[in-house]
């Protein structure tokens, strides 16, 4: 089905292969040269331009149909050693061309996709969806438009105009740095290439003999989200707004929603596979989620009502049968559920008002 990177020890240039030990001394260079003084800092920022990361070994697409393909991310979280592969790549080939929904947190993941996909077909990239503005799903934008969009064919990056918005405000830049931060520069030399064109609701697009019908139902994970039906396969890209066996980030999202989003997504597609951006593509993932979600906020809610306070909340959400049976399998449950509890806390109580 596919294979992960084999892991590195970036922490440790001497462990690093050659390569990498040459491309991490250059970074180290340039930082230091950063500290002595304005002129020598303006250097090492235009020399760190020309610093490229190294490539992300490559992983295998899975095939859900016919005409659809994911490369599904290993890790849920990115590291030095994945190099950011954290989020999954979908292609549908339209006869005419694929359709890219989200391409990647960095050039070199694109550009790993990239290779996967010339092994699929000779059919050409002609159109990505973003599905939100967090950057593990749009920093590869910059390799599909390296490769498919030079010259006088623009190549059209669809995403909701909340989403264009932000990663042309700080989320695009915010979330570069970041992931060069996160990978020990394993992504360095990805450049922001924001959406240009805005969808919404209902919007639909006949691209070849594959109809791609776009839906935006309110604020869930983030205010921008689309989740992207493919409507002759059955299935439905759903960014982030659930994931498999991870908690889907509730930083910018709202868990009412969520739930109305599921329901609506039920209720108005013919979906038999439900594919996240973070996890295992099927048919049970939106139940999943929403199990886990509801274990979640309706536990808070109850806590709310009890006029208890967040801790006890805590406390009352680990016990809670619909998280505690999906603690040991969920990535990064340790680190996170304590924030999504608060979140869920605060949103509970400012339901109750």
């Amino acid at each position: 089905m596919s294979h992960a990177p084999r892991p590195l020890n970036d922490s440790d240039p001497a462990s690093a292969p050659a390569g990498r030990r040459r491309f991490l001394g250059l970074a180290a260079g340039l930082a230091a040269g950063a500290a002595l003084g304005p002129s020598l800092s303006a250097f090492a920022e235009d020399m760190k331009m020309a610093v490229k990361g190294p490539p992300v070994r490559d992983i295998a697409p899975l095939r859900l149909t016919p005409r659809v393909w994911v490369i599904q991310a290993p890790d849920g979280f990115p590291t030095p050693e994945n190099h950011g592969m954290m989020a999954n790549v979908t292609f549908v080939s339209t006869g005419k061309g694929v359709v890219v929904i989200d391409s990647g947190a960095s050039v070199q993941i694109g550009e790993m996709a990239i290779r996967q996909l010339k092994r699929l077909t000779d059919e050409p990239v002609v159109a990505i969806f973003n599905s939100h503005y967090h950057g593990d799903h749009y920093l590869g934008n910059q390799a599909f438009v390296d490769a498919f969009g030079a010259g006088k064919n623009s190549l059209p990056i669809y995403a909701h105009a909340e989403t264009i918005k932000a990663i042309r405000g700080h989320e695009g830049e915010s979330w570069r740095a970041a992931m060069e931060r996160w990978t020990n520069l394993a992504s360095a030399g990805t450049r922001v290439v924001p959406p240009n064109t805005a969808v919404d609701h209902g919007q639909e697009f006949r691209i070849g003999d594959r109809t791609f019908r776009l839906h935006h139902l309110g604020h869930a994970h983030t205010p921008g989200d689309i989740s992207v039906e493919v409507v002759e396969d059955g299935v439905t890209h759903v960014g982030d707004i659930a994931m498999d066996r991870r908690i889907a980030n509730m930083d910018d999202g709202s868990y009412v929603d969520t739930f109305k989003t599921y329901d609506m997504l039920i209720a108005n597609t013919r979906t038999k596979v439900w594919i996240p951006a973070h996890g295992v593509p099927s048919a049970g993932v939106l139940q999943w989620n929403r199990e886990l979600f509801a274990g979640i906020y309706e536990t808070c809610v109850q806590a709310v009502q009890d006029g208890l306070p967040l801790e006890a909340a805590k406390a009352r959400v680990l016990k809670d049968p619909r998280v505690a049976s999906r603690a040991a399998e969920t990535k990064g449950f340790d680190n996170n559920i304590g924030k999504y509890v608060s979140l869920a806390y605060l949103e509970a109580e400012a339901a109750s008002f």
